[in-house]
């Protein structure tokens, strides 16, 4: 559904380097990272608000490049800004965006609306944060897109919807010829629903992986501090230590073995952008 191949942006204090990675139909990619790390340039590159200086981009097969048009018409989008403004109401202004869509459709918009709890004769102007979002959710759903691209939404979504959404862009996906490229600071959302994971630091991926083949790349490690300062160079990736106890994030593969005298889990995403972006910073802590 999308690849992204050798794609590299320079902007004036930031450069998104030689960016890689595919994701296929049927997919919930996630895209995370520290402030600054690019997940905002990459998604305005796949966007075509910034031209790629190197590399291409190809929704559905076709070069943004080469076919913008039919690019955009496959795609959905929310971002964490304000789209919609403007003392129009949420079904006008649905419906001037709507004929620059092939597949908008107008019933489809107010079932959402009606189902995101959105009166549609009510102006953009006089909602809130979390409604212009939920809105912004809803127009991007009516034209029934290929690929939803999603760029820091659920942050101002209360807890109840934050499930609902994630229970759509997941129904969104389960006839497999649908994707969704979700980036957030909300690593548990993306815990709770990706099938792939993009971790962007400093403008470089880190790692790009399936949900398995990331929950096998690293292991979590807990035990007294001497037992720790005993893990294999070769595979830490970072360790804190603490008075006593300390953690340790590792590379783990099938036949690693640990201390029995260790705690050993599966990282979170969260843990695992911790330890990494300090590993870079280097040194034992």
């Amino acid at each position: 559904m999308l690849q992204i191949n050798n794609v590299t942006k320079r902007l004036d204090l930031f450069t998104l380097s030689n960016v890689n990675f595919s994701l296929p139909k049927g997919y919930i990619g996630g895209v995370f990272g520290p402030n600054g790390a690019g997940k905002t340039t990459l998604m305005n590159l796949i966007l075509g608000l910034y031209t790629v200086d190197d590399g291409e981009i190809r929704i559905g097969g076709m070069d943004i490049r080469e076919e913008e048009k039919a690019c955009k018409d496959i795609l959905g989008v929310v971002l964490n800004e304000e789209l919609y403004t403007g003392n129009i109401s949420l079904l006008m202004n649905a419906d001037m965006l709507g004929k620059y869509y092939s597949s908008y459709d107008r019933e489809l918009l107010k079932e959402y609306c009606e189902r995101f709890a959105l009166d549609i004769n009510r102006s953009c102007k006089k909602l809130s944060k979390g409604e212009k979002l939920k809105y912004q959710f809803a127009v991007a759903l009516s034209h029934k897109p290929k690929l939803l691209l999603l760029d820091e939404p659920t942050a101002n979504f209360d807890p109840e919807f934050r499930e609902e959404f994630l229970k759509i862009i997941t129904e969104f996906v389960a006839d497999g010829e649908h994707s969704v490229l979700l980036a957030t600071h909300i690593l548990e959302d993306l815990q709770q629903v990706g099938d792939y994971f993009l971790f962007l630091n400093d403008g470089k991926i880190t790692l790009a992986m399936e949900r398995s083949e990331l929950e096998d790349a690293y292991r979590l490690v807990e035990g007294e501090n001497y037992k720790i300062k005993l893990l294999r160079k070769d595979r830490l990736v970072h360790a804190e230590l603490g008075k006593t106890v300390g953690k340790a994030l590792v590379k783990h593969s099938a036949h690693a073995e640990y201390d029995r005298e260790v705690s050993v889990r599966i990282p979170t995403l969260e843990e695992i952008m911790y330890f990494t972006v300090k590993g870079k910073q280097g040194g034992l802590k």
